[in-house]
């Protein structure tokens, strides 16, 4: 009989870099009201998904967006450096506009999503790639036939999906990309033969009232 684990990818709620329109990255940015309320309503849609083990990015937008859930199931924030956005280096902090006026190279790499290219002071999306999945696969092992909920950032989540679907196993990959909402939700169960069913992606329902 095979075994099923799930596993929820889960966008940190609005922070206060969001509504400035400035990249995040490795920035310790805080959730904004909204984030705080959006984060609540994620708590909320999941606690009956059976959730067995919680992780996160250790930067506090995520960390913040984890603790209702963690609050509610009584589960305790494991707290992964694996999981935190792409590092930007001279991009961070600044606004999309500062950024592409100081460093056009540099932005115009980030936006055809150039997946080997290093930005001076951060890191390439094969960089990123390489440390959290193999800080997820690791998690998968440690909670084989359980349902994890991973709360991260929108870099991060498109390339663990991707991870997850298998695109990503070529030497030369092109330019896809998924986009996350803050607190969207990618579902995935993932069967120890190899199959992997993509259950949905984006999911952002439970936060239609706010």
């Amino acid at each position: 009989m095979s075994i099923t684990t799930r596993v929820l990818l889960i966008r940190h709620g609005q922070s206060q870099g969001n509504t400035e329109g400035r990249f995040g990255g490795h920035t310790a940015t805080p959730l904004s009201t909204r984030g705080h309320a959006q984060a609540e309503a994620t708590a909320q849609a999941l606690k009956l998904e059976s959730v067995t083990a919680i992780y996160s990015s250790d930067l506090p937008r995520a960390v913040d967006t984890a603790a209702p859930l963690a609050r509610l199931t009584g589960l305790k924030i494991n707290e992964r450096a694996a999981f935190r956005e792409r590092g930007v280096g001279v991009m961070e902090g600044l606004t999309f506009e500062e950024a592409a006026a100081a460093h056009p190279d540099e932005y115009a790499a980030l936006l055809r999503r150039d997946f080997e290219h290093v930005m001076p002071n951060g890191e390439s999306y094969r960089q990123m790639l390489d440390r959290a999945a193999l800080e997820l696969d690791r998690a998968l092992d440690d909670h084989a036939g359980g349902t994890l909920a991973v709360f991260s950032h929108t870099g991060t989540i498109g390339i663990l999906a991707l991870h997850l679907m298998g695109a990503l196993d070529a030497a030369t990959l092109r330019p896809v990309w998924i986009a996350t909402a803050n607190c969207g939700i990618a579902r995935f169960q993932l069967r120890d033969d190899g199959y992997v069913r993509v259950v949905n992606l984006n999911d952002t329902r439970h936060l239609i009232n706010l």
